[in-house]
């Protein structure tokens, strides 16, 4: 857009009252009265719109003022461009480039005050012609604001006028000393030459531009460009107009540095070459560039289609031909590039001088990217677009790749659908085919309409709108998912094989969108399209039932059932196998055949709902599949009844029957075995992939139906071997150690026929401990006579006692069900354990370890880390060093270097023993031994000191201890390995003490020194460097005297008598002589070098008259040199002082070397320094692939989604305190004490040090804000960790040295000092490293100026590579007065000024959130990610420098050998970093770290089924984005969006790997409310699972041990979880219906047990499951592994003193409650949890709130099971034996009921308690009303909790449930005293009548008085009467009848059940009930309901209050880790700050 002059608003120069020439917005505006000029005059009048408009520029000047103080300090919130250019309303910076012309006049301020008068002028102008009535936000405070900085700019000193007819010139003028003062031309010039040439330029130097300065001086000039080309209209074309016009034509010529540095990029600067950013110059880049140029044999383009400096090219066509927006275009074509440079630069081909791409790099793009299409296409039987891969040219792949990217990168949501996206790809790659023959370019006809070419109208939006149609029918959810169709219901519509004939027609891609819309409605009406009222799923229909956990594991439950079914029959027959026996056993077979053919059943009955619109095929298998299984189960069971009667047919030898069976049963298990064989094993895989046979194919087919998504689901022989083997060996060997410990138990003897079939299986355990000791009971109870019944019993009375049976043998067979999940808990925890040790891990498990192993690290470092081209080049160095050195050696010299080395050598070799060996051969090992060890150590030290840096920067150590940590740079002449002063350390000394203490000989004092390796490395470098030093600093006489002393000390050295010639007791002094002399030296201050002299001279008179021996003292004295030297005064006079930086570090270290008296071993203290430094040094030592250079290595990307969580804590965030005085920061400072000091050292402040003097200074503010955040679970936090990437990369590209030309690298000294500024690195980095951050909300946040914003534009501002997408939305009013809203994903970076800086703009077609909001958010932000990788990274995470260094190792697994198919997402470890104070956070912490470690090390390899299970996996980005993405996103079946990426991956042919040798830090939830929140979360998302294709096609092609793998570690942890606690309820109600019945006592009388062995080992097996044993075992083993086993048994004791088992017990009900919940009704849901420092007490309300369905009705509901049981239930033993039956009933419902408080922080404290109770009555009787949340009123919230019953098959199962509660009544009123023996079934109708008599004085005395005002009189009379006779009719029947006290206890007993079971039928009904009338009374009896419960709960919480130290004792236990690093959370609870800051 182009504006006219600046003249439309001249402000009189005498308005201004005062002026500042100086930068900025002046700080004084007065604005008179006047009217003002121009076209802002009219609305701005002098009264109240005026006063507005003052008050409103007020506030935009102290705003800006404040912002442009803490930009001049150099920080602040954000660092927005200073001045009034910060304040540019969005509606004018989005079309105009305002705030850079008003930036520049800021920038020029202080150099021509005039011009930038008149660029403010400009902006002016340019707002006003944009805006005129300044209609948009902000505008108006703009242009007022504007105005009256323009007024101030007018001001002068002299009080003159301003001649604005000069201003043109003026401009011109100045841009003209501009450019020559920053020597534009010669830039220019220069980058054309450094372009031609193709290297970097060694002159860029010495041109002094820095990059950012560089920018900065392009920025302005193009800001004066664009405002001279405005002025330029009204000014003479032959004078100064004609100049300005000729520039602005060389400029559109030749200005490519313009271009390059001001058009906005985001990697590769295309669209012109650019100085600052030297990525275009790598070879390979110019190659890609070069590759998809635009040549003359392609169609010609229409002239003018590409401006700008950029040459045409490939991508230029496909935006002309199918109108690709620009941005999708720019932003493709960079991803092209960059895949096709990273695939050459892969290759290792040597850089040419005219860079081409390989053919291999162009074959491997085109196959990786159009794999999914090829695929599609031979599974459709498609020809594809292309004849075949030799028949196309390299264009034309090249086109191929670039058109399927610019399709997916403008498909938005349609990326969901990769198979729709080929089926696009397919049809428009053949008509771009047909567009490249011709010689003219042309228009698509696909996506022209009415003239106009756009993918994005005519392709994209007809699908969405479609997609966006079918997704409001799930009713933001809360519709069934039958009834409406997800992504990928439509996508599956593109993989159907009846559409191979109609593939070409699908979707239609002609001219107009009319026809196209017509076409997709009659040629084939359901696939998009809505017709009429009926739309139809795909083939698979997600209905709400746990059938589906039967349906898609089906083989698991019949073998299961099979199994028992088995073992009972024997056990029935007493063990012996016979013939009978084998008969009964093969009952089997129709059981088999029944329950396959209830699965087909399941199969027709699930799939109602896609008949009309599924496959015609897949509907034909149905049915097939339900004729032939309803078929062949007739026909077995028919034949089985007759074998049956052959068997009890005595009198008949026939078995014709018996044999036509057995042959059945074999035809049909080998067929079904062949089959198996043929699909699931590999080489019979492929052989019936190759059969064509069409019988074949149908028995194929029906076994298995295909699918283009589950295809191919086989692994290598070699996997099942591995994963079979292994574990079933160990499984083996624990199964049969039990079976015989089982049988020597039982008393067996013996071993029955056969029995070993069961030995080696946990079959053998069911039988001996479940089946077998249920038989004799079994027997007994069915034959006894009838038994007499305690109440009307209606069903086992009269059927064998039914019901006792059952109840005896349910708990057994839930157990039975479940326990696969406990062996395979324990045999994953053994396997996993053996796994890890085999990997090395846990070698280094402490610091101690650390140092003795340090002298290993860094040849292991460098085996591992350094690519092997470094390595050569290192190699060689030092070969040619040391051929150099020993070339010069003659005899003599070997011997006398050998004597130097030899007495330090540990095996002490005598000269004489090496001699026949030859010398000089012995002495070239050594050095080469020592160079190599040399070399190493120069090769890790900048590795390492650069960690020992990060690990000071984030303030884990001190300065101190960051120098003891560091490495010398090992790059000197000093011949041996300096190592870290941490290892070395007061050895020294000790050194010393040893020598003073010698009285042996020297070999002896040698030995003792080598005890301690470090101590002889010390003493070794001090030896050395003491010569080294004392050789720098003297010459002349005192020279010879060094020489003279070492010569004599090596002589004596080498003949052993170092004892006798040095007087070892004199040491110290030597010492302390030479330590002042250092102590001088380390000063740096030349002046003191006469001082220096006189310690070297005393130096000199300690070691000569007191350290050497009398015969050597006596030469010395006599040398004539030396003595005449002293005596003249010569000797020593004057020293060189030291200038040679290698000898300055020399001294330094020596110096610490000799002072540094502290041990070091503790160093360094923090304790996530010592964990980092542990895991990163075990590591080295662990195997991983070899490093690959940085450029050839696999470029990658980090992902991140973020929505509105925390990015940076505010100071205000930080200072606010909680309801108990703490705040944030405070909090901090006493979690991390040592963390705050190191910090408070690092900004240069005293420990003391306060808060409020930390917020005087801006930078120190944002500093603590940083801290805090970065201990918290902040976006920052992220960031930080994530870019340590980059500076990995930049670190080891530095020390590689790539040279590309001119720069020479032979002198490669292994420093990395300069690296972060090295622009050749920063290059080299982008290259391979891409951080996109997916802000979804990021452009709403601006608008609305939330902090949230501010935070992520400052991250922006200090992280150069981060990028941030997110969605943009513009509305505007539409003619019929709606709003339209338009969609623009958007990415951006920071730019030279601090803001944000649009890169690309891609308009959506609609509102991309049609799903689950992450991975909706992920989609939209994908297309702005590159490289082949990709690492999904959450926002909670953290990474470290050590960890980023090994990024490319793990980058390689991708091409490792690792089965039969390359991996596609890496899976890497995890570290829980919140699991340091709260014991909560501990339990959550180890669990989560074992399932990350030990669990999924075992799911990878050998089982070989691991999943996604979020974050920080990485992807084969190429392999997902094709099939889908990285997760799914149809709304609430894929609410766990993360692990659909894995199920999406192995399903399409993906293989998952799991690496232990790199971690990424993890945040996890630390309060007892977040972790419920959280695993309710997962356990709803697993509920959904249940229900999805994705689960019943994986448990339907996965072979049958892969299967049983997949479901135990998946949807079956929870299945086996709820069987868990369905085992208590189980077993309960079974002792309960007994109990009542009276057949316990009976029973146990007459059989004297009741399997009491089998209903032990039954509850012993489910209470270890309960508390939390079995989810240990992997912890304890993972502790073994990594810690050792003496801390493992600590660890593991003090997690049960801590009450471990309550809190996984507790997490049970939780994870129980949400699964079945889930299943049952729906409502699973991000929950969101919070992630802040949770130290804060929880109100009881709060609790209650949140815990009362999910736990606390299910404990007091096993409570009064307990009860009943106590009081009417017989046992045998007593009451010992029925404490020993209940007690993990017990405490289940204990932990259920308290564990909520019991975890409280102060939830004993006597004050919070009072608290409580008040805000919990004021909750429970507030009415609520409309509005109120739950939070406030008991109404409100008990309302919430009914939302989840919606469905009417809801309805009728929550019915179901409740009519268990009628058990108690029903049995109650039998027992009590009053009805004595009487059964008849009037008992309990009576007892309703009693009931219904209840309720009515219930609510007699409840009516409410509103209602009773024009009554009160009467309804108080009736409340009395009613009153009094209900105590007179309680005491006549106590007196006249058997009702006791008892009795009316145990009534109260049965009726609160019964009350409860009316509550929830109410409430199932509720619509119902609120007809009748009665909702108000239910409504009422519920909130007495929970006044009771909540009255039962906290009764113990206050009567536990009043005892103090309940709460102590209660802090010790929540806070152990805390306590025992010495913490004072005891005043954090109680909020004593004042005492703890005094």
């Amino acid at each position: 857009m182009k504006f006219g002059p600046s003249r439309v608003f001249h402000p009189h120069e005498d308005e201004v009252t005062s002026s500042s020439p100086s930068r900025g917005i002046q700080t004084r505006v007065e604005v008179g009265s006047k009217k003002q000029h121009g076209a802002s005059a009219a609305p701005i009048g002098v009264g109240g719109g005026m006063a507005r408009v003052l008050d409103n520029w007020e506030r935009l000047v102290r705003a800006t003022l404040k912002r442009e103080q803490l930009r001049t300090a150099g920080q602040g919130h954000e660092r927005t461009p200073s001045g009034i250019a910060g304040a540019v309303p969005a509606s004018l910076a989005q079309t105009t480039n305002i705030d850079a012309i008003l930036q520049a006049a800021d920038e020029i301020q202080s150099e021509d005050p005039n011009v930038a008068r008149i660029l403010c002028e400009q902006a002016y102008s340019m707002a006003q012609n944009l805006d005129p009535n300044s209609d948009g936000r902000g505008v108006l405070q703009f242009k007022t604001g504007l105005m009256s900085v323009i007024k101030q700019k007018l001001a002068k000193k002299d009080g003159g006028r301003i001649d604005r007819n000069r201003d043109i010139e003026n401009l011109w003028e100045f841009y003209q000393r501009y450019k020559r003062h920053y020597r534009v031309d010669d830039i220019q010039r220069e980058e054309q030459r450094l372009q031609e040439s193709g290297t970097f330029s060694s002159n860029l130097g010495e041109l002094e531009l820095r990059s950012s300065k560089m920018k900065k001086v392009i920025a302005t000039l193009r800001a004066l460009v664009e405002v001279m080309e405005a002025l330029s209209k009204d000014a003479d074309p032959e004078g100064v107009g004609g100049l300005i016009m000729e520039e602005l034509r060389k400029i559109r010529r030749s200005g490519a540095a313009l271009a390059a540095e001001l058009t906005p990029y985001n990697i590769v600067p295309l669209e012109a070459p650019s100085l600052t950013n030297l990525i275009r110059i790598f070879p390979e880049v110019k190659g890609a560039i070069s590759a998809i140029k635009y040549t003359e044999q392609f169609p010609r383009l229409p002239a003018g289609f590409v401006s700008g400096p950029r040459d045409a090219d490939m991508f230029d066509l496909l935006e002309f031909v199918f109108g690709f927006q620009k941005d999708n275009i720019r932003n493709q074509r960079e991803n092209v590039v960059l895949m096709i440079a990273n695939a050459q630069s892969r290759l290792g081909i040597p850089a040419e001088t005219d860079p081409k791409i390989d053919e291999k790099a162009i074959n491997e793009v085109f196959l990786k990217v159009l794999d999914n299409y090829i695929k599609w296409c031979r599974y459709l039987r498609i020809r594809l677009a292309w004849n075949s891969l030799e028949a196309i040219n390299r264009d034309r792949k090249l086109f191929l790749v670039s058109l399927y990217f610019v399709i997916w990168g403008e498909a938005a949501n349609v990326r969901f659908l990769p198979e729709c996206i080929c089926y696009i790809f397919h049809h428009m790659a053949k008509e771009l085919d047909a567009i490249l023959d011709h010689g003219e370019a042309s228009p698509a006809a696909s996506c022209t309409n009415s003239g106009s070419v756009s993918f994005l109208e005519q392709i994209i939006c007809p699908i969405y709108e479609t997609l966006s149609e079918e997704a409001a029918r799930n009713n933001n959810g809360k519709a069934a998912h039958s009834a409406w169709r997800n992504y990928d219901d439509f996508n599956e519509y593109f993989c159907a094989m009846e559409q191979s004939a109609e593939v070409h027609g699908c979707i239609l891609i002609t001219a107009s969108s009319v026809v196209y819309s017509h076409y997709l409605i009659t040629s084939f009406p359901p696939l998009l399209f809505k017709c009429g009222l009926q739309t139809g799923k795909s083939s698979f229909v997600e209905h709400r039932t746990f059938l589906h956990l039967y349906r898609s594991f089906h083989r698991l439950w019949i073998f299961l059932a099979l199994m028992f079914q088995a073992l009972t029959i024997i056990a029935f027959n007493d063990g012996r196998i016979n013939l009978d026996t084998f008969k009964s056993v093969l009952s089997i077979g129709p059981s088999f055949a029944i329950m396959n053919f209830i699965k087909i059943c399941l199969d027709v009955l699930l799939t109602f709902g896609a008949y009309t619109t599924a496959r015609g095929m897949a509907i034909s298998r149905i049915v097939i599949q339900f004729f032939w299984g309803g078929l062949s189960s007739v026909f077995v069971t028919y034949l089985y009844l007759k074998v049956l009667q052959e068997r009890n047919d005595r009198s008949s030898d026939n078995s014709l029957y018996f044999r036509i069976y057995i042959l059945v049963l074999g035809v049909y298990a080998g067929l079904r075995l062949f089959l198996a064989l043929m699909l699931k094993f590999p080489a019979c895989h492929r052989l019936s992939e190759m059969s064509d046979q069409s019988f074949f194919q149908f028995f194929k087919w029906i076994y298995q139906e295909r699918y283009f998504v589950g295809r191919g689901l086989y692994e290598k022989m070699s996997d099942y071997c591995r994963s079979f083997d292994l574990v079933t060996m160990i499984y083996m060997l624990v199964n049969l150690v039990l079976l015989f410990a089982c049988m020597w138990l039982s008393g067996w003897s013996y071993l029955p026929a056969n029995s070993l079939l069961h030995t080696f299986s946990r079959q053998a355990i069911v039988f001996f401990l479940g089946i077998r000791p249920l038989v004799s009971p079994t027997n007994i109870i069915v034959d006894l006579p009838s038994l007499a019944y305690s109440w009307h019993d209606l069903i086992s009375k009269k059927n064998n006692n039914f019901l006792t049976v059952v109840s005896l043998w349910a708990p057994v067979v839930a157990i039975y069900l479940m326990d696969i999940h406990i062996w395979y808990t324990i045999l994953s925890a053994i396997v996993g354990g053996i796994i890890g040790a085999r990997a090395r891990l846990g070698e280094i498990r402490s610091i101690e370890m650390v140092h003795k192993r340090f002298e290993s690290f860094p040849e292991a470092f460098v085996n591992h880390m350094i690519s092997p081209q470094t390595k050569r080049c290192v190699k060689q160095i030092e070969v040619c060093k040391v051929s150099k050195a020993h070339s010069l050696l003659d005899l003599k010299k070997c011997q006398r270097r050998f004597e130097a080395c030899a007495w330090l050598n540990p095996l002490h070799l005598k000269l004489q023993d090496i001699l026949g060996l030859g010398i000089r051969m012995w002495l070239v090992f050594v050095q080469e031994s020592q160079d190599n060890n040399k070399a190493y150590a120069a090769m890790f030290a900048p590795f390492w000191n650069e960690i020992v840096k990060s690990l000071r920067e984030e303030d884990f150590i001190s300065n101190r201890e960051m120098d003891l940590l560091s490495i010398p740079s090992n790059t000197g002449s000093l011949r041996l390995v300096q190592w870290p002063l941490f290892l070395l350390s007061s050895k020294i000394l000790l050194a010393i003490d040893l020598a003073l203490d010698c009285k042996d000989t020297q070999a002896d004092l040698w030995n003792r020194i080598c005890r301690d390796e470090y101590m002889a490395y010390a003493v070794q470098e001090c030896y050395y460097s003491i010569e080294k030093i004392l050789y720098s600093l003297v010459d002349g006489e005192g020279r010879l005297w060094v020489e003279r002393i070492f010569r004599e000390i090596n002589n004596s050295i080498l003949e052993g008598s170092l004892v006798i010639t040095l007087s070892l007791k004199k040491l110290p002094l030597v010492l302390s002589r030479f330590t002042a002399l250092t102590g001088l030296l380390i000063r740096n201050d030349p002046e003191l070098s006469k001082g220096a002299a006189k310690a070297v001279y005393e130096l000199y008179e300690v070691v000569t008259h007191d350290l050497l021996s009398s015969d050597l003292r006596e030469q010395l004295d006599t040398w004539n040199i030396l003595a005449r030297a002293r005596n003249e005064g010569r000797l020593f006079s004057r020293i060189q002082w030291p200038n040679d930086p290698e000898i300055k570090e020399l001294v330094k270290r020596l110096h610490l070397l000799l002072t540094v008296k502290d041990s070091a071993a503790n160093v360094p203290k923090n304790l996530e320094a010592r964990r980092r430094l542990e895991f990163f040094t075990n590591s080295l030592f662990m195997d991983m692939p070899p490093a690959k250079p940085v450029s050839e290595m696999m470029p990658f990307s980090v992902f991140t989604p973020y929505y509105s969580e925390t990015v940076l804590y505010s100071t205000s965030e930080l200072q606010k305190e909680n309801e108990d005085g703490i705040s944030i920061i405070f909090y901090l400072q006493k979690i991390f004490p040592d963390e705050w000091d190191n910090f408070l050292e690092r900004i240069g402040r005293s420990v003391s040090t306060g808060d409020a003097e930390l917020q005087e200074s801006s930078s120190d503010s944002l500093e603590l804000r940083f801290w805090a955040s970065y201990r918290g679970q902040t976006l920052a936090r992220t960031v930080r960790g994530m870019m340590y990437y980059r500076r990995a990369l930049m670190l080891q590209s530095y020390m590689e040295r790539r040279s590309l030309g001119v720069d020479d690298y032979s002198q490669n000294n292994f420093t990395s000092q300069g690296f972060e500024l090295s622009r050749e690195s920063r290059a080299q980095a982008d290259l391979k490293f891409t951080y996109v951050v997916s802000c979804q909300i990021y452009g709403q946040q601006k608008q609305r100026k939330a902090p949230e914003a501010a935070d992520i534009s400052l991250l922006l501002q200090r992280n150069e590579a981060l990028r941030v997408a997110f969605i943009h939305v513009e509305e505007s009013g539409a003619t019929d007065g709606k709003i339209s809203r338009q969609f623009y994903s958007k990415l951006v970076k920071a730019d030279i000024n601090g803001k944000d800086q649009e890169i690309y703009s891609i308009k959506l077609p609609g509102d991309p959130k049609l799903g689950e909001g992450k991975p909706e958010n992920q989609n939209h932000a994908i297309i702005f990610t590159r490289g082949d990788a990709v690492q999904t990274i959450d926002m909670n995470q953290d990474n470290y420098l050590e960890e980023a260094i090994k990024m490319r190792n793990l980058l390689e697994e991708f091409h490792g050998n690792h089965g039969v198919r390359p991996p596609t997402i890496l899976g890497v470890r995890e570290h829980v970093f919140t699991g340091s104070v709260s014991s909560l956070a501990w339990f959550m912490s180890n669990q989560e770290t074992s399932f990350v470690t030990l669990g999924q090390r075992v799911l990878a390899n050998p089982l070989k089924v691991r999943m996604h299970y979020g974050h920080p996996d990485v992807f084969d980005r190429i392999f997902h984005i094709t099939r889908g993405g990285i997760s799914k996103a149809s709304r609430v079946i894929n609410i766990s969006e993360d692990i659909y990426s894995g199920f999406n991956s192995t399903l399409r042919q993906g293989n998952i790997t799991h690496h232990e040798y790199i971690q990424v830090g993890k945040g996890r939830d630390v309060g007892l409310n977040q972790i419920a929140l959280f695993e309710g979360k997962v356990a709803g998302g697993n509920g959904e699972q249940v229900l999805s294709r994705d689960v019943y096609r994986l448990g339907q092609l996965f072979d049958f041990f892969r299967m049983l793998s997949f479901f135990f570690t998946t949807v079956g942890y929870y299945v086996c979880t709820m069987m868990t606690v369905l085992t208590v309820y189980i077993f309960l109600y079974g002792r309960v219906y007994l109990a009542f019945s009276g057949l316990d006592e009976g029973i146990s009388k007459e059989a004297r047990t009741l399997g009491s062995t089998a209903l032990d080992a039954a509850l012993n097996a489910q209470f270890l499951v309960q508390i939390g044993v079995f989810t240990a075992i992997p912890m304890i083993m993972g502790f073994i592994l990594e810690l050792g086993l003496l801390k493992a048994v600590f660890s593991f004791i003090t997690m049960q003193l801590q009450l471990c088992s309550v809190f996984f017990t507790f997490s049970l009900g939780t994870r129980t409650h949400y699964f079945g919940r889930t299943i049952l009704h729906g409502g699973a849901k991000y929950r969101a949890t919070g992630r802040g420092f949770v130290v804060r007490h929880i109100k009881f309300a709060e609790n209650y709130r949140l815990y009362s369905r999910s736990h606390f009705v299910k404990a007091l509901e096993v409570a009064l099971l307990l009860i009943v049981y106590i009081a009417y239930g017989y046992t045998r033993g007593g009451a010992v034996s029925f404490v020993l039956l209940t007690l993990s009933s017990w405490f289940l419902a204990i932990s259920w009921l308290f564990a909520p408080y019991i975890f409280n922080p102060s939830g004993f404290e006597w004050q919070k308690t009072v608290e409580d109770f008040d805000d919990w009555t004021s909750w429970l009787l507030y009415k609520g009303g409309v509005g109120v949340k739950g939070d406030n009123s008991w109404e409100s919230w008990w309302d919430e909790e009914q939302m989840h019953i919606q469905t009417l098959r809801g309805r009728i199962l929550e019915t179901i449930l409740s009519l268990r509660f009628f058990l108690f009544q029903y049995g109650i009123v039998y027992k009590l005293h009053l009805t004595g023996k009487d059964t008849s079934l009037a008992v309990y109708g009576f007892s309703w009548v009693i009931l219904v008599g209840i309720v009515l004085i219930f609510k007699i005395f409840t009516y409410s008085p509103k209602k009773s005002a024009d009554f009160k009189l009467v309804m108080r009379f009736t409340q009395g009467v009613a009153a009094l006779g209900l105590v007179a009719a309680v005491c006549l029947v106590i007196a006249f009848t058997n009702l006791s006290i008892p009795d009316l206890f145990a009534s109260i007993l049965a009726f609160i059940p019964t009350g409860w079971a009316i509550l929830s039928l109410a409430i199932t009904w509720k619509r119902i009930v609120w007809s009748l009338g009665l909702w108000d009374s239910v409504r009422e009896f519920a909130r007495m309901y929970d006044a009771g419960m909540g009255g039962i709960i906290f009764a113990p919480i206050a009567f536990l209050s009043w005892f103090p130290f309940i709460s102590t004792f209660q802090s010790r236990l929540l806070f152990n880790q805390a306590f025992s690093r010495g913490l004072e959370i005891s005043l954090i609870l109680a909020g004593n700050k004042a005492n703890v800051e005094t």
